[in-house]
């Protein structure tokens, strides 16, 4: 059942709950692939704070979604997103995420939405985003939601070798 939520930017001192979020969220895909520390250190499933706060401070927006939770007296960052400029008219969508515990809800769809309303705030035109290629779930979750493929890239001098496929949505 979904419950009450917003969507907001976070604040640096979050930004470690955030990473919990993000470190959960990729989890599952890390281990449906394989994905270590070891053999791939630089996926979302091992994010530390302190990258968040980087790039926090290097101008990367990052935004949670928060639900309404009484029991907890108080709300509760469940998702997150983040938006970076690439280009004049161009920002990539980085690390969507969302608790396992409440997929399906919803949640994602409304942090897509959010993004696609920031970046046609920003007076962008295009939103990129890069993902596990092999990843047919979530590559059919992202074009439900608009994107299109718009190629793909393997890595094989990673640990564990895998191809990123890269989508785009057009506002």
């Amino acid at each position: 059942m979904r419950e009450d939520f917003y969507i907001r930017e976070v604040c640096e001192s979050e930004l470690e709950k955030c990473a919990e979020v993000i470190r959960q969220s990729f989890l599952t895909v890390a281990k449906q692939f394989g994905l270590t520390e070891q053999n791939c250190p630089k996926h979302r499933a091992f994010i530390k704070t302190e990258r968040l706060v980087s790039e926090k401070n290097f101008g990367i927006m990052q935004f949670g979604l928060f639900i309404t939770n009484k029991t907890k007296n108080g709300d509760v960052i469940i998702g997150f997103a983040a938006l970076q400029k690439l280009e004049e008219n161009i920002y990539e969508l980085k690390m969507l995420s969302v608790l396992p515990e409440f997929r399906h809800n919803g949640y994602g769809h409304a942090l897509v939405d959010f993004a696609k309303c920031k970046v046609k705030e920003l007076y962008g035109q295009k939103i990129t985003i890069g993902i596990v290629e092999e990843n047919e779930i979530l590559k059919n979750w992202y074009i439900s939601n608009g994107f299109t493929q718009t190629g793909t890239k393997f890595f094989p001098d990673n640990p564990k070798p895998f191809t990123v496929g890269f989508m785009e949505a057009i506002i």
